[in-house]
């Protein structure tokens, strides 16, 4: 094992041991580390700033409440995800039942601040898109992304954005390993017909 990668797991076993034991200071810190992944995966997913915000704090909430039942041997990042892809869910569901906007409407980037997301935490800046996602050319993936069903949308951004395996996207998302292949293949092939659909015209 690289020395690297091995100071890095050891890190973070020290680290998740300390926030099972109740260490605010670990939680803060398990804060830090993944609030800019989650949050572009769930800004992503949920395309407006206001659903991703509240599946954002929800997450980080249910973080804190689940920490006595946590498994130390498990990986931090893929059950992080689980949390954040549950709470997408959960949002979706919410606002369709409401019926107050569209999901496929997508906030302009912006910085936004955050409540704390308990009572240790103070307001932290989101960090904004990367001044990339500001191109025509993510803007044509964003708009594409957003006209995907939920399932097919969620499945591409954890395989393309998060870069997870066939089997953290299983264990994330509760379903076979073959349905997650066939998933992202259709999610692939959806795609690929609308981006060959609006580049047509050559200026991408």
């Amino acid at each position: 094992m690289n020395p690297t990668n091995k100071n890095h797991k050891n890190n973070e076993q020290e680290l998740l041991n300390r926030y099972v034991a109740g260490d605010k200071e670990a939680f803060r810190e398990i804060v830090k580390r993944y609030k800019d992944p989650l949050y572009a995966f769930l800004r992503r997913f949920l395309n407006q700033q206001e659903l991703a915000e509240e599946a954002f704090q929800e997450t980080f909430l249910q973080l804190y409440r689940s920490r006595h039942s946590f498994e130390k041997d498990r990986p931090l990042r893929p059950w992080l995800f689980t949390i954040a892809a549950n709470k997408a869910r959960d949002v979706l569901r919410k606002q369709k039942r409401e019926e107050t906007v569209s999901i496929s409407t997508i906030a302009e980037p912006a910085e936004s601040s955050i409540d704390d997301v308990v009572n240790s935490l103070t307001s932290y800046e989101i960090t904004p898109y990367d001044e990339a996602e500001k191109t025509e050319r993510a803007e044509k993936v964003r708009q594409i992304i957003s006209t995907m069903p939920e399932n097919l949308r969620e499945i591409l951004i954890l395989a393309y954005f998060e870069q997870f395996s066939y089997k953290q996207m299983a264990d994330i998302l509760s379903i076979p390993i073959g349905t997650v292949k066939s998933r992202l293949h259709t999610a692939i092939v959806f795609f690929t017909k609308k981006w060959k659909s609006i580049t047509s015209d050559g200026n991408v």
